[in-house]
């Protein structure tokens, strides 16, 4: 099984789909953790993200076995909105609209994994983390949503566009506000850097 962790995502559901059931093992260990946060983080319950976690892999699985899979080298991008329609999916059914916050029992930060240094890294990794936790649980949701699919999924803001049906630029203008409002509240709050 371990030659399996060096191959890539497209050869290892090539080998699931001719039949290595460990293939596909290797695939759920290699992304379980980003899959399992992001959905905690939009559902806020521990009991109902594994729920859901389980039926995003049944989905995935269904649709490798159905020869329907067409994401051709962007496994984690295709898996993650199979994840979020499943979150929205559950807030339909319980008619309330998804939020992306943080719990007493699980920091933000202690999941997120900042890939890209630059200001909003400065900001958000300056402050201490109960006070940026507070801080972007106040920011509106749609704003939250793209801040953390961008530092936490590694999601290039083409596939946040996708994944919350919106347009890059789009995107692009949720982040941006975001972080403004970030600032200003920093500000406000006469919080340093």
């Amino acid at each position: 099984m371990k030659h399996l962790n060096a191959l890539t995502d497209q050869q290892l559901i090539h080998l699931y789909m001719d039949g290595d059931a460990n293939a596909l093992a290797t695939i759920i260990t290699r992304y379980k953790d980003k899959i399992y946060t992001s959905i905690y983080l939009l559902v806020k319950d521990r009991y109902l993200s594994e729920d859901i976690f389980q039926d995003v892999f049944i989905r995935i699985i269904d649709t490798l076995k159905g020869g329907r899979y067409t994401d051709e080298g962007k496994f984690l991008p295709w898996a993650m909105r199979i994840a979020h329609n499943m979150c929205v999916d559950h807030f339909r059914k319980v008619k309330r609209t998804p939020t992306i916050k943080t719990s007493d029992d699980r920091d933000i930060f202690e999941v997120l994994n900042f890939s890209e240094p630059g200001a909003d890294q400065k900001i958000m990794n300056g402050q201490s983390q109960d006070k940026v936790r507070k801080m972007v649980d106040l920011l509106p949701e749609d704003q939250r949503e793209v801040i953390i699919l961008r530092h936490y999924a590694d999601l290039s803001f083409k596939e946040i566009a996708d994944l919350t049906s919106c347009s890059i630029n789009t995107a692009l203008g949720r982040m941006r506000y975001g972080l403004i409002n970030l600032r200003k509240m920093m500000t406000e709050k006469q919080i340093a850097l």
